[in-house]
């Protein structure tokens, strides 16, 4: 039976935290469909690249050089592995929904 998943139901709102939702992991890949609502993050340096496509809303990287970089709803980005960057800001109206692909 093949599964389906829409990328833009949303768990109930507001959110105290990220919703993270793994959509397909194995020893290759990680699929997540995140959903922000004016959460931040720390700094992040992973050991896996990123791409990134923000689906909807507004979000915010900075990076260690303190640049940032502003992401709309169609936006996308790869973050090489141990690209230090964390998430400076995130709307909540309308909540951001990112689809992230994480790979060595």
């Amino acid at each position: 039976m093949i599964n389906t998943y829409n990328l833009f139901e949303l768990p109930s709102l507001p959110l105290s935290e990220e919703h993270i939702t793994v959509l397909l992991q194995n020893e290759a890949i990680r699929i997540e469909r995140i959903v922000s609502t004016g959460q931040t993050s720390g700094w992040y340096d992973q050991d896996e690249h990123e791409f990134v496509v923000l689906l909807q809303g507004e979000a915010e990287l900075t990076w260690d050089d303190a640049s940032t970089t502003r992401l709309t709803a169609g936006d996308t980005i790869i973050i090489p592995r141990h690209k230090r960057h964390m998430v400076s800001y995130t709307s909540s109206e309308p909540p951001c929904i990112w689809l992230c692909v994480f790979w060595k």
